[in-house]
């Protein structure tokens, strides 16, 4: 025993304390200031509409590894992390069924059929989002403001864009700081986002090379897009889904490049192609999208920004 610890092995050699249930705990808990802020502007029916969400997203991952012959893990939590992101996703008036809908998508279609976690190559939760913005788009854009009426309301990026929204005041800007506006429930407040955001990284499950390279270029972009409009930047980053995409999507571990280089210039295509979108595309807003096609990217990315091995020989044309 005393020469036990002479024992050569195979790698890896240095494990981390860290575990995939305590990872995603750490993101639960990071998610719940918006959640917070979510129920506080929109009600209750949005802390209901979470928990719908949830549930079918852990039911859907225990029946299909039931299905598939493997372990059931949902008590790693990941499935509570997706149906959390999905319900951030979606306005208040969602109908419940909807997102239940969305739950079972994301888990077994996004997640499951390519191998389970850390096989996906999209990110579950916005597949789930464009699939239902796609089916039901009426219903996944009726939004309200915050408060107990209800009212129907334009978000701020759909009233930059113009259109059926043209001529709306826009809010101001320390109420879509806080959250008093009219969008996603997880979305609206980038205050709660930012406090969630700092937990991570203190925690290290995240960091900070996606997010400020994606916010950075939105800012950039907006702002020369905008005609030099500084006022116009500033919405621009502030609505919409910027702050929830670049926090707690573009900087998920199987869907994102694993290289520092990488992670940076995945942070960038992410908000070129948010930018194009909002000011030349057909929708408002392009977070989803965004996210989604660098998704399909990151391999390729990680390939050409891999460091290379030591003691490699640089092949001959």
């Amino acid at each position: 025993m005393e020469n036990s610890r002479f024992i050569v092995s195979s790698s890896p050699h240095i494990r981390s304390g860290e575990t995939t249930q305590r990872i995603m705990l750490d993101v639960i808990i990071a998610l719940m200031p918006a959640l917070l802020a979510g129920v506080f502007y929109f009600g209750f029916s949005s802390l209901t509409l979470t928990a719908v969400a949830v549930v079918f997203a852990v039911a859907t991952e225990a029946v299909m590894q039931k299905i598939l012959g493997k372990p059931v893990t949902v008590n790693d939590l990941s499935a509570v992390v997706t149906g959390i992101l999905i319900a951030f996703n979606v306005p208040v008036t969602l109908p419940l069924w909807m997102a239940a809908v969305g739950s079972i998508f994301a888990i077994a279609i996004a997640k499951q059929c390519f191998g389970g976690l850390g096989y996906n190559f999209i990110n579950p939760a916005l597949a789930a989002r464009a699939m239902l913005l796609a089916s039901w788009p009426v219903r996944m854009t009726a939004w309200v403001a915050p408060g107990a009426d209800a009212v129907s309301t334009a978000t701020p990026l759909a009233i930059l864009k113009g259109g059926e929204a043209a001529g709306q005041a826009l809010p101001g800007l320390w109420d879509m700081f806080i959250g008093n506006i009219g969008g996603c429930i997880g979305e609206t407040s980038a205050l709660a986002l930012i406090i969630g955001g700092a937990y991570l990284l203190y925690r290290g499950v995240i960091n900070i090379r996606i997010p400020v390279s994606y916010i950075g270029t939105v800012a950039v972009l907006t702002f020369l897009f905008g005609g030099f409009d500084s006022s116009a930047m500033i919405y621009h980053v502030l609505a919409g889904g910027l702050f929830l995409g670049a926090i707690f999507m573009a900087t998920d571990y199987s869907t994102s490049p694993i290289t520092p280089k990488g992670q940076i210039i995945f942070g960038i295509g992410c908000g070129f192609l948010t930018s194009v979108i909002r000011f030349y595309g057909g929708y408002p807003e392009g977070v989803s999208y965004s996210i989604l096609l660098m998704n399909l990217a990151a391999p390729l990315i990680d390939k050409y920004t891999m460091p290379r091995k030591f003691g490699e020989v640089k092949k001959s044309a």
